[in-house]
């Protein structure tokens, strides 16, 4: 969730009222009516008849509350989730995004060179045993050619269809004559599944600045995250008056293929999203690789717990190289790397690499060679 939502405050509908105060307030009135009807002051024991009775209801009681509490959260974007955040996004004119299908170019090899042009059908299936994509247009084996490179769709939207690596996608399914052999020369990319809530509030979020026909900076970053699923980060900057570049990286932290910003780029070049001065260029954002060197050691008084503190560590270390790697523009901070070793139970941490590097706003930072070595147990 994006800072200027987290950290809103915290608020409650019910007064933070918990269920120890709830059954504290049922024994409270029943001890107070008892003596206003008998004229006998009594004080109920945990074991009592009616306290078990109280206590039984006050759960109940509590749940209510809870559900009181929850309904009114529903209305605050901060909190709201599932339907009740397409309701919210509704009223600023936002829908979630459906999921999205993944592409990829495949190569259809001859098995020998043809003096006539060979016809790659539109449609055309191939697969890798479980996942099957279709070409999107029509294309040909030119008359001389050995092969031809044709743009594939994934018949199933999601991102399951992403990632496959180049030629992982190996055989035709609808057989065509000469076609000897398949392969995807890249690997499968943009698949992604159905918006998730915490990029459906963000963009809620940014919906009003896409109100201005000035050409904001949160506008063009709400219109690219409007275009599909799949894309993660965002940044934009203007290097010379009226150029816009708008650099785009994918939720797994992957760089965007041409053909998708090539759609991106189209969309944001609709009438109604770019302003009619400005000339936006999409493009991936350039890269900048940190190598990781951790040395990590183990408080004596945990020594009990060595093994799952390295296990914390190792998993430590891979979401700070997903922090690190996911946001287009973030310094290249050791510093949060070991704020996260040390909050997973280690006693000290020594990062030889990365050094503290400043990242332009059009660069991410990506990861190259890790060494993480386990020091041993130390003294407290």
């Amino acid at each position: 969730m994006i800072a200027e939502i987290e950290n809103l405050p915290e608020v409650s509908f019910i007064d933070h009222v918990t269920l120890d105060d709830v059954q504290s307030l049922l024994i409270k009135s029943y001890e107070e009516r008892h003596e206003h009807i008998t004229g006998k002051r009594i004080s109920l024991k945990r074991a009592d008849p009616a306290a078990f009775t109280l206590y039984a209801c006050s759960v109940l009681l509590y749940q209510t509350l809870l559900f009181v509490d929850r309904a009114g959260k529903q209305d605050l974007l901060k909190y709201s989730y599932g339907e009740y955040l397409d309701n919210i996004a509704a009223h600023k004119g936002v829908t979630r995004l459906p999921a999205q299908a993944a592409e990829v170019t495949v190569r259809f090899i001859l098995s020998a060179v043809q003096r006539s042009a060979v016809s790659i059908p539109l449609g055309t299936k191939v697969t890798d045993g479980e996942i099957y994509f279709e070409t999107t247009e029509y294309a040909e084996v030119e008359a001389g050619e050995e092969y031809a490179d044709v743009p594939c769709i994934c018949q199933t939207a999601g991102a399951a269809g992403s990632g496959m690596a180049a030629g992982r996608i190996n055989i035709l399914v609808d057989l065509i004559p000469y076609v000897a052999k398949v392969e995807n020369i890249e690997e499968s990319r943009g698949g992604s599944d159905i918006e998730d809530d915490e990029s459906l509030a963000e963009r809620v979020f940014l919906a009003p600045s896409s109100y201005s026909t000035a050409g904001p900076r949160d506008a063009y970053i709400h219109h690219t995250k409007s275009y599909g699923a799949s894309i993660g980060s965002v940044n934009v900057t203007s290097p010379e008056e009226g150029k816009v570049e708008v650099r785009v990286l994918l939720k797994d932290g992957s760089l965007p293929s041409a053909a998708l910003l090539d759609g991106i780029l189209e969309h944001l070049n609709d009438d109604t999203v770019r302003p009619l001065t400005d000339h936006v260029q999409v493009l991936a954002p350039e890269t900048m690789t940190y190598d990781l060197d951790l040395t990590y050691y183990i408080a004596r008084s945990d020594a009990a717990k060595a093994v799952s503190i390295q296990s914390a560590v190792s998993a430590a270390v891979s979401l700070y190289n997903e922090w690190q790697t996911y946001t287009i523009g973030r310094d290249i901070n050791p510093s949060e790397l070991i704020r996260r070793v040390v909050d997973a139970g280690a006693k000290r941490a020594v990062v030889a690499l990365p050094e503290f590097t400043i990242v332009p706003p059009t660069t991410v930072a990506r990861l190259g060679n890790v060494t993480v070595t386990y020091g041993g147990v130390e003294d407290d």
